[in-house]
């Protein structure tokens, strides 16, 4: 069964970056897809970035877009999420997830879509 563990949260003022990471263990990443998803408190969870299980394809929130930066190292086993220009309402906790697929070029975009979940990296943005 995968196993995923988020790292790389934390403080950081308006205008800056993270980059959070999703290791796996158990399983290779690259049969699955992957996505980012976040909660704010008080908020529903909501989808951030995704990628399909063969690389192909990335997906972004427009609140994210060309901000965010998905990718995937295969030889680690490890999926980023490279956050910039970080405004307050990123603060969230975020969390990774992953869906075997199976190498297809497809994007899923729901929190139901995905079985696997880590267990989420706290990210603050504030002066």
């Amino acid at each position: 069964q995968l196993h995923l563990v988020e790292s790389g949260g934390g403080l950081v003022q308006p205008g800056g970056s993270l980059r959070l990471s999703c290791r796996a263990s158990g399983d290779t990443l690259d049969d699955y897809a992957i996505g980012w998803f976040r909660q704010a408190p008080g908020k529903e969870r909501e989808g951030v970035s995704w990628l399909s299980s063969d690389g192909a394809n990335t997906g972004y929130a427009d609140s994210v877009k060309g901000r965010f930066t998905i990718s995937r190292d295969s030889a680690k086993k490890t999926a980023y999420l490279q956050m910039s220009t970080l405004k307050p309402e990123d603060t969230a906790d975020y969390f990774c997830a992953a869906r075997l697929t199976f190498l297809n070029n497809r994007v899923y975009v729901e929190s139901n879509d995905y079985k696997d979940w880590g267990q989420g990296t706290q990210v603050t943005v504030s002066s």
